[in-house]
């Protein structure tokens, strides 16, 4: 009985997950700044994913996700840049699992210019 009430104290104590991906780096900074600065919720990542479009990701309680959320579309919507958004309730454990494995944005500083693969 007892190990039946701590796995439903683990699934109400996940997290959310919201996402905003925007066209611009600058749209993106901005609205994570916003969602931070709006809500209590934690930065998990910036993803790069083409040469325009970023997503920012962010964890939190489902309500201050969704605030957050609904600040940095707002605020990155000052520059027209949302191409989409997403919150997710209570994300299964392997769906946080793989965002977090994914590769951070990588720093330019570690890539040598001088050599080429061909």
């Amino acid at each position: 009985m007892v190990k039946n009430r701590i796995i439903r104290v683990g699934i109400k104590m996940r997290k959310a997950l919201g996402m905003i991906e925007t066209r611009g780096l600058i749209a993106s900074i901005e609205a994570a700044d916003a969602m931070v600065k709006a809500a209590d919720v934690t930065l998990v990542r910036q993803e790069k994913v083409d040469a325009a479009l970023v997503t920012i990701l962010v964890e939190g309680d489902v309500s201050a996700v969704q605030a957050a959320i609904e600040v940095g579309r707002e605020t990155a919507n000052r520059f027209g840049a949302v191409v989409s958004y997403l919150v997710i309730p209570h994300p299964d454990v392997e769906t946080m699992e793989l965002i977090k494995k994914s590769n951070p944005v990588s720093n330019t500083d570690d890539i040598d210019m001088d050599k080429k693969e061909i």
